[in-house]
């Protein structure tokens, strides 16, 4: 049903430096392409330009902005400049707010050009006596870019968290010593002294992060690109096509700076209906398969969800956890912010080589994503006939 000979000949093409809006994301875009072609469908471009503020200066300006304004409240210091510095931080954060609301809209230096790339397969046409009451859809998705940062992911989860939980603490300190225990300032400083400079700390480290194009991206993600072109190769067949379901592949650009691809990419997709469109999304698939179902899911998620903790292909379902890790943005979670359903891939035990130069080949499973691929497909062609019967 699958082939892993050609599951590890696509990860091997795609792993290669192809950073937001570079000539290798162009590469990449380029080779996504002709695997389409090769497989008689019809590439459908999206190209857009986009900003790196969003996805590179805006975390860096929010954490000094908001670390500098906790040091002012932790010291209390009424005076004209201390208001003074408040106030311009209090304008520029709530600027920065603003621009967020879209931040696909943003014009600000650095432009980048990229594109998206996408292809449909529509739903096997239908017997003389066979009825179809309305088409759905079904997304696969992955995106095309990778990076590399001066700290790894896992670093850089640490550094956030330590920024957010000092930060509450000094929030904290502050209102004990400013409201409720007036009258002994001077211990509620000395006790603030060690989160306002893990905090400060924090802010600063995040600073340093640049990012960079030396990471070949091997897991992130062309794990995914592989999986979503050898769901293509099948479901490209004619004979194999599914009686319910139109399917789109989509491979998106600038994923890594800001998930500017899907946020362009939604304008071709809004008009879908929620709850018959399912969103399956590959990002980061090392050596085990984790399942990131949105939490407010839909029946259909729900039964698929089932069907994949049940597999006949030894396919082990770790655990996923409760809470979407911090830092975490891919494009499947932008989707159920709009809130469409579905299931996304990942691979937690992957994070120390995602975004360095450790992220190659050798770290991933073919025989994995292989497995994956099959029981995606034997769970939707069952998925599909349960369908046909409710029909």
């Amino acid at each position: 049903m699958s082939d892993e000979n050609r599951i590890k000949a696509n990860l091997e093409a795609f792993s290669f430096p192809r950073l937001s809006g570079t000539e290798g994301e162009k590469k990449a875009l380029n080779l996504a392409i002709n695997k389409v072609e090769e497989l008689n469908l019809n590439p459908i471009l999206q190209d857009f330009r986009c900003s790196t503020f969003f996805g590179r200066t805006y975390p860096k300006l929010g954490f000094l902005l908001g670390s500098i304004a906790l040091f002012l409240f932790y010291l209390n210091r009424a005076t004209f400049v201390t208001t003074l510095l408040l106030l311009i931080i209090g304008v520029i954060l709530g600027i920065l707010f603003i621009l967020a609301i879209k931040p696909e809209s943003i014009r600000l230096p650095y432009l980048l050009n990229s594109s998206n790339l996408y292809t449909k397969v529509d739903i096997k046409p239908k017997k003389s006596n066979e009825s179809i009451s309305h088409e759905k859809n079904i997304l696969f998705m992955c995106h095309l870019d990778s990076k590399g940062q001066k700290f790894s992911i896992l670093y850089r989860i640490k550094i956030i968290r330590t920024w957010v939980f000092s930060g509450l603490i000094i929030l904290v300190i502050v209102i004990l010593k400013n409201v409720v225990f007036t009258q002994i300032p001077l211990l509620f400083y000395i006790v603030g002294i060690a989160p306002i400079a893990a905090n400060l700390a924090s802010a600063f480290l995040f600073q340093f992060n640049s990012t960079n194009n030396n990471s070949k991206g091997a897991i992130d993600n062309a794990s995914g690109i592989a999986c979503v072109l050898e769901l293509i190769s099948y479901f490209s067949n004619p004979e194999s096509r599914l009686k319910h379901f139109t399917l789109w592949f989509v491979f998106t650009g600038v994923e890594e700076c800001g998930t500017m691809g899907i946020r362009n990419f939604y304008q071709k997709i809004k008009h879908l209906n929620r709850e018959d469109t399912i969103v399956f999304n590959f990002d980061t698939i090392a050596k085990s398969i984790y399942l990131f179902p949105d939490k407010k899911t839909s029946v259909q998620i729900k039964t698929i969800y089932s069907m994949f903790v049940k597999n006949n292909k030894d396919l082990i379902i770790k655990k996923n956890p409760k809470k979407i890790p911090f830092g975490s943005h891919t494009d499947g979670y932008y989707l159920i912010k709009k809130k469409f359903h579905g299931i996304g891939f990942g691979d937690l035990e992957c994070y120390p080589h995602i975004h360095t130069k450790y992220d190659t080949v050798d770290k991933v499973d073919t025989s994995l994503l292989r497995r994956l691929c099959e029981t995606i497909i034997d769970n939707l062609i069952e998925f599909d006939n349960q369908n046909n019967i409710r029909g």
